[in-house]
């Protein structure tokens, strides 16, 4: 007869998470949230491409500790509202985030840079 014994947390080793992963993470769960888009790459301020609800959404993710805060650059379809619609991101983010990568996060900073209408949203090519 075997009898398995349990060994303390601290002793099994410790799973780090990358900044760059928990913000794939954050970029994957915004699909999630209706009325969002992705955000233009920009370079020393100057856009490089037209904003694109098709696109993925900006983030970039600091760890500290157990805790992490995202900066998010993403866009909105209009007529959606603005401040319902980041709210909506920011609770799906916090839940999403810290459910997939048990980290806490503490802060969401999101830049809304662009609103798109319907007629922008339609694919030109399907």
């Amino acid at each position: 007869m075997t009898t398995a014994t349990t060994v303390p947390a601290d002793e099994r080793g410790r799973t780090t998470i990358s900044e760059h992963t928990v913000a794939r993470i954050a970029t994957a769960a915004l699909t999630e949230v209706d009325g969002v888009g992705g955000a233009a790459r920009h370079v020393l301020g100057i856009a490089l491409s037209d904003e694109d609800p098709d696109r993925d959404a900006r983030v970039a993710a600091r760890i500290q500790g157990d805790e992490a805060t995202l900066d998010v650059r993403l866009s909105i379809a209009y007529p959606a509202s603005v401040s319902a619609t980041t709210e909506a991101a920011r609770r799906h983010l916090v839940r999403r985030v810290g459910d997939l990568t048990g980290l806490a996060v503490s802060r969401v900073d999101i830049t809304v840079t662009a609103l798109h209408t319907e007629a922008s949203t339609r694919r030109r090519v399907q």
